[in-house]
């Protein structure tokens, strides 16, 4: 029900045409890796459009595919339009990345959320709804912007890792569970994230959570967006021990680690389908089909 408050994690920034040849995409300096009790599927590196740089998403640079060069109208095609010389090397790379996505895309099925989830989509937002002793337990997530930006000073420096120890795309979304009783006039909202330092430790230490808390606010029940005017209790200097409560809480109404684990899982194929829909039909624009 409240769709618009989830926020996305990270951006990317894509790749210059000068790698267009390269079929792998590159891997993150610091890539989390998951918890041993972690199942989400993830894939390899593969997406050649992205670029590395350190300067990030944020400052604004856009790199080109291919080499700046004076194109001339060429190619003619069914819709009377004309394309250049570069657009057909596009649209050959691009066949080619399609190809390279589809066989490696571990998913052709969206999998299935343990313990009575209904999934519903509309585009990249997916909305998890279960009931819970009479309460209504909803979980919405948006997969735009999950993927952690990649930023590695190897491949900057021309140094690439062997293609078995590239590390995999896992898409990690901000989410937000909304909490329905019964004859109440408010839900109860948690605004939800998969913090790094939390998914990264390896094998040997100590199992935690993996995702976090970040706000929990009352809202009326049926808006659809977030009320600024409605406290909202900020985490960050919460006490412990009414966090653990909210923590208990939730793993009451089944959004535990288990559930987490599941929803990167569906997250990360959601991504994948996402991101090979989004080539296919950059492909037919390009070719003008």
């Amino acid at each position: 029900m409240l769709k618009s408050v989830v926020r996305a994690v990270g951006s990317a920034v894509r790749l210059s045409g000068a790698t267009a040849s390269s079929s792998l995409r590159a891997a993150p300096l610091s890539c989390p890796v998951l918890s041993a009790h972690n199942s989400a599927t993830a894939r390899p590196f593969t997406r050649s459009l992205w670029m590395l740089s350190n300067s990030g998403a944020s400052s604004g640079y856009r790199p080109k595919l291919f080499a700046s060069k004076a194109l001339s109208p060429s190619i003619s095609c069914g819709c009377g339009g004309l394309h250049t010389e570069g657009d057909k090397a596009f649209g050959d790379f691009l066949s080619d990345e399609i190809k390279e996505e589809r066989k490696i895309q571990k998913n052709k099925v969206l999998p299935k959320m343990s313990g009575g989830w209904e999934l519903e989509m509309n585009g990249t937002e997916a909305k998890l709804v279960r009931f819970v002793s009479g309460d209504k337990v909803t979980v919405t997530f948006n997969i735009n912007n999950s993927v952690p930006p990649n930023f590695a000073e190897e491949m900057e420096q021309g140094q690439q890792k062997p293609a078995e120890d590239e590390p995999e795309i896992v898409s990690t979304p901000n989410f937000v569970v909304e909490v329905m009783k019964q004859g109440a006039k408010h839900s109860l909202v948690f605004d939800c994230n998969f913090p790094e330092d939390e998914i990264s430790h390896g094998d040997g230490e100590e199992e935690s959570d993996i995702f976090a808390i970040r706000e929990v606010s009352f809202q009326p029940e049926g808006d659809e967006d977030w009320k600024e005017t409605s406290y909202t209790l900020n985490t960050d200097a919460l006490d412990w021990a009414l966090y653990d409560h909210l923590m208990d809480f939730l793993a009451d109404r089944g959004i535990d680690n288990t559930f987490a684990d599941e929803l990167m899982e569906l997250s990360t194929a959601i991504e994948h389908q996402e991101y090979i829909k989004f080539l296919d039909d950059l492909q037919k624009f390009v070719k003008c089909n």
